[in-house]
C-alpha cells in the first residue's frame, strides 16, 4: 500500500529547481534514473528518492556519452512540471511528476534495486 511520504530539505531545493520545467528524455543505469529536463540540467533520482541535479554538460562528461546516448528514452509529449509527490511502501519508493498534461511515475525497489518510469498522457 503506497503511503504519503515527506521530502526532505534537500529534495526540496530540487524539485523547486525543476517546477516549470519539463522532462525530455529519461533513461535508467546503475540503480539510477536520468530525466533530461529543458533547463540545461539532468535531474538524477536514486532508489531511496535522493534526487540531486547536475548541468547537462558536467553530467554527460562523467558517463560515457557514446553509451549514454544510445540509452535515453524520450519522452514523447513533455510538458511543464506542476507538482512532485513522494510515496513509499516497506522496500518500495514512487516518486510522481504531475505535468500540465501528463503524468510520469517512478517506482523503485530494494528487494529488485530497479527502477520503473511510466508515462501517462
Amino acid at each position: 500500500m503506497w503511503r504519503a511520504a515527506e521530502t526532505n530539505t534537500h529534495q526540496d531545493h530540487v524539485i523547486a529547481h525543476v517546477i516549470g520545467a519539463s522532462v525530455l528524455a529519461y533513461f535508467v543505469w546503475d540503480e539510477t534514473a536520468y530525466l533530461q529536463v529543458d533547463i540545461g540540467f539532468i535531474w538524477n533520482i536514486y532508489l531511496d528518492a535522493e534526487m540531486g541535479l547536475m548541468p547537462e554538460a558536467a553530467a554527460l562528461a562523467e558517463m560515457n556519452v557514446d553509451e549514454s546516448l544510445r540509452r535515453w528514452e524520450p519522452v514523447p509529449f513533455p510538458s511543464p512540471i506542476e507538482s512532485v509527490e513522494l510515496f513509499e511502501d516497506d522496500n518500495a519508493r514512487r516518486l510522481v511528476l504531475n505535468c500540465e498534461e501528463s503524468t510520469i511515475s517512478l517506482e523503485t525497489s530494494f528487494l529488485t534495486r530497479e527502477i520503473r518510469v511510466e508515462y501517462k498522457e
